[in-house]
């Protein structure tokens, strides 16, 4: 083996090997295990939440593999209306054209070549996270087979009434002009402006009542002004008329217990067109809404002329400043508002009353929310049911249609005199209606909402509405892992969908993972400077490549400048490379029942370092037994305390590993993993096994060799699943040794506790021996002895029970403590300055004369403690400011609080020393 662990030299080889080899694909054996990848939009490139996700299923896949089961993980990616859409538009217009010149069928079909050309991207970084899906089955939302599923869901809700058209007022964006869903809307405080305008009273023109308002272009869409019925202030003023300032209507006064009287002036504008509050109120107190706006937001023919034609924010400033010239202008203030933009055009959400179409959800959601109660659908986390059940307690109709070319065309056709009519295609309609062949029809424009189809992703890829194979093997999947941000949006739609449907829930369990974040548990954002590209985490980048990348498409320079700095002041060498095993292994170790996941590149090098720590330990493994060991093993080979011990440890740990990941406790499956590897196996039985295979004994000899390898085989087999390429390498090397024929780890059997034996004895024993070694080893780095220098030790009150533990363990005492003769003293006896370790009642004493430099020593611990004595007057004057412990991070405050009392017993020790060191 090369004696460094180089990841880009295998990872690529062993990817192309599995996947060539079929490995991925479901074995036909086995009790059915399916897991649905939930599918990212085929514009989309890997971030960090994918990555997160990809790991913890093909973990939890792999692991399934292994176990024996007849694996199958639904692969795919959503066709991403509105996000692909703008990507073939924006290609266009470097090409000086528009969509609306190609035509929608030439315009498809552009999008179609994009895909096939561009649409490839995050299905390769994909593959570069290790991903054992079977890409032979890979699905995609606009295929033929799921086309034919979204049609039949739309035209059978269709025909039982629970879908429907109508006018109602949606979140739209005016630069696609187009219908956008919550989840596409981002809503951030930005700094703006509150208006107070005077509407004359109708009865007296001299009066008037103050309205504050947020939106003065808006005006000419009011059909009311609003108080509190119980605000003192305008309550004789209830029922009156206003002028309705730049036009000749008036409006009426109303009184509505939503309207906050502590804000503005305590009188709002109602505009129900425009207002998603407002539309609610509009509907109690009968008003009819007036839509003022052109679809791309230009005040249209329902306003006074001089105004029509306006885009909205420059009409913003023209009825300001006409209100002004009027003096309908009380004040204006300075106010700090949530404003609402598309998270992909940035453009300000306008609500917008359109015809669209709904699903009556309703009657679909008691029935999913039955199966969570039932327990047919578990939550892990427990806790997030209540978030589903809130969420659809509070449920409103879903708007499904999509003002785009891009997606799944609604199947309705219109008459000329507005008539709908539903079904697969327009031959179909005419047969299905009875229509006259020359009946002229024209089919819906809009697409369905992406979500529409997604929502039926569990079983449209397994091939419903035939009745496939795959439907009646692997449907209800098993386990569904995703983030709590679209439980909603997807999760609850899914099982909704389903049940209607299929009859059966989609899947039985949901794991939900949490938010990854920055170091600093900040959401990553492009405008943060904080996005890491996890395939920068495997492959490394440069400094100034990491700037490039952050700063790129920032139209604020200052912006740019201050990520730079910060990105510099973070990475001044850049990213180095991990490693996909490392990136992965760290992912499943942060993966906590927490809400949030702080991502914290420390850990990333930390699992960087046991992977290498892996590799060595396997170098020492293999340079001990190639060619020593023979091709059978021999049977009724000695095992000593070290082997029982390591196999013991073994035992324990595959259980617990399968039984966190079981209860998809991913984050203490690795975990487990790590001490058992790190400290049980390489710390402590590479260790024991050294003086073992120095045994004069060949038979312990061997016995020594084939644990050492039989272990390593077992870990491999364990740490497959977190980490398939290291594994799979190093296995392909130890593999022969043990006569094994299994091509590939991967679909190796997972340890069973069972396999190994359990020798609970050796357990005592051991703790024995360590709780002597460890203390021993902690006294030469606090006293400065080397590690390898031989010490005597003299041992008070001991048992018959430690002199016997001694007299067995003499061999491993005296190899691993360095220790070279032994002295048994009376409980009265007195000693010179000494170094002690107690265990249980035992005291072991370690004569210091001979052994350091007292004056060296002394020399040292003197600036020890003069270092140490800053540190703590710095530590407790800030903790002894009240300013200072109330602005700072509770975490923090409690870290400086605990190194504080860690300093003080550090400078009792070393005034311990330093009277010892005197005393010599």
């Amino acid at each position: 083996m090369d004696k460094t662990y180089d990841p880009k030299t295998i990872e690529t080889k062993w990817y192309a090997t599995w996947e060539e080899a079929g490995f991925f694909q479901a074995s036909g054996h086995g009790k059915p295990f399916c897991l649905m990848i939930p599918p990212p939009n085929v514009t989309g490139s890997l971030h960090m939440g994918h990555a997160l996700e990809a790991s913890l299923m093909d973990c939890l896949v792999r692991y399934h593999r292994m176990c024996g089961e007849h694996t199958h993980w639904q692969v795919g990616t959503d066709h991403a209306g509105i996000a692909t859409q703008m990507v073939v538009e924006r290609e266009l217009t470097l090409e000086n054209r528009s969509r609306h010149e190609l035509g929608r069928a030439a315009f498809e079909d552009r999008i179609w070549e994009w895909k096939k050309q561009s649409g490839n991207t995050i299905t390769q970084q994909l593959r570069r996270m290790g991903a054992s899906t079977d890409w032979t089955r890979e699905r995609f939302t606009m295929d033929p087979g799921l086309s034919l599923a979204v049609r039949e869901v739309f035209i059978r809700l269709h025909d039982e009434g629970l879908i429907y058209r109508k006018k109602r007022l949606v979140n739209w964006d005016p630069h696609f002009k187009t219908a956008i869903s919550d989840l596409e809307v981002i809503s951030e405080e930005e700094d703006g402006f509150l208006w107070h305008l005077r509407y004359p009273l109708l009865e007296d023109p001299n009066l008037y009542i103050v309205v504050a308002t947020t939106r003065p272009e808006t005006l000419f869409g009011d059909q009311a002004v609003a108080v509190h019925p119980d605000d003192e202030r305008y309550q004789h003023l209830i029922g009156q008329y206003v002028k309705l300032p730049l036009t000749d209507r008036s409006i009426p006064i109303i009184a509505d217990d939503t309207i906050l009287p502590e804000f503005g002036s305590g009188a709002v504008k109602i505009t129900p067109a425009h207002d998603f509050n407002d539309y609610a109120r509009g509907e109690r107190h009968e008003l009819t809404p007036l839509n003022i706006f052109t679809l791309d937001a230009h005040l249209n023919q329902n306003v006074p002329a001089p105004y029509q034609g306006l885009e909205r924010f420059a009409a913003r400033k023209q009825v300001v400043a006409d209100l002004e010239a009027l003096g309908l202008v009380e004040k204006i203030e300075p106010h700090k508002g949530l404003i609402a933009r598309g998270d992909r055009s940035s453009s300000v959400i306008e609500p917008m009353l359109t015809d669209q179409w709904y699903v009556a959800i309703k009657p679909l959601a008691e029935d999913a929310v039955k199966a969570v109660q039932q327990g047919e659908v578990q939550f892990t986390p427990k806790n997030w049911e209540n978030t589903f059940f809130a969420w659809m307690d509070n449920i409103q109709d879903w708007c499904i249609s999509r003002q785009l070319w891009w997606g799944h065309r609604i199947p309705a056709w219109y008459d000329e005199e507005g008539n709908v009519y539903v079904a697969e295609d327009e031959v179909t309609v005419r047969k299905k209606y009875q229509l006259p062949h020359l009946l002229l029809l024209t089919q819906d424009e809009d697409v369905l909402d992406t979500w529409f189809s997604s929502a039926l992703w569990p079983f449209s890829t397994l091939g419903w509405p035939e009745k496939t194979p795959e439907l009646s093997t692997f449907y209800p999947t098993n386990v569904l892992i995703t983030g709590f941000d679209i439980i909603f949006f997807w999760v609850a739609r899914m099982i909704m969908m389903a049940l209607k449907f299929t009859g059966q829930v989609p899947f039985k369990e949901v794991y939900i993972h949490g938010l990854v974040t920055d170091g600093e548990g900040q959401k990553m954002s492009k405008s943060k400077g904080n996005v890491i590209d996890p395939i920068d985490l495997i492959d490394g980048i440069d400094l100034e490549g990491l700037i490039r990348k952050r700063t790129q498409n920032l139209l604020l320079s200052k912006q740019a400048q201050k990520i730079e700095k910060q990105t510099r002041q973070q990475f001044p060498d850049g990213i180095p490379a991990f490693g996909t095993d490392a990136v992965r292994f760290t992912f499943c170790a942060q993966a906590s029942t927490g809400r949030y996941i702080q991502f914290d590149l420390n850990r990333v090098e930390g699992y960087r370092n046991f992977c290498n720590k892996l590799w060595n330990a396997t170098r020492f493994v293999l340079m001990n037994i190639e060619t020593l060991i023979p091709e059978v093993k021999p049977s009724g080979l000695p095992t000593s305390l070290a082997d029982r011990y390591i196999l013991t440890k073994l035992h324990q740990v595959s259980l617990d590993v399968a039984q966190h990941l079981n209860q998809y406790r991913f984050d203490l499956a690795a975990q487990a993993c790590y001490e058992f590897v790190w400290h049980e196996y390489c710390d402590w039985y590479l260790e024991l096994s050294r003086p073992l295979l120095k045994n004069e004994d060949p038979q312990i000899q061997l016995a020594t060799r084939y644990t050492l390898l039989e272990v390593l085989e077992a870990i491999l087999r364990l740490l497959h699943p977190f980490i398939p390429y290291i594994t799979e390498e190093i296995w392909q090397r130890v593999k022969p040794l043990l006569g094994i024929a299994t091509p590939s780890i991967m679909i190796a059997a997972y340890p069973q506790a069972k396999d190994y034996p359990l020798d609970e004895a050796s357990i005592i024993e051991m703790n024995w021996l360590k709780n002597i070694i460890t203390p021993l080893r902690n006294m030469r780095g606090e006293m400065n002895v080397p590690p390898r220098k031989p010490i005597s030790v003299w041992i008070k009150n001991a048992s018959a029970e430690d002199k016997q533990n001694w007299q067995t363990l003499d061999a491993l005492l005296l190899e691993l403590a360095f220790i070279e003769d032994v002295k048994w003293l009376d409980n009265d006896a007195k000693l010179p300055p000494c170094a002690s370790v107690v265990v249980g009642h035992m005291e072991i004493l370690v004569p210091l004369a001979g052994l350091i430099d007292p004056q060296a020593e002394l020399n040292r611990l003197e600036k020890l403690v003069l270092k140490t004595k800053k540190e703590q007057e710095k530590l407790a004057q800030k903790l002894n400011n009240p300013q200072y412990c109330a602005n700072i991070k509770p975490d923090i405050l409690a870290q400086e609080q605990a190194r504080l009392i860690e300093i003080e017993h550090l400078l009792s020790k070393a005034a311990e020393q330093q009277a010892q060191m005197q005393w010599l």
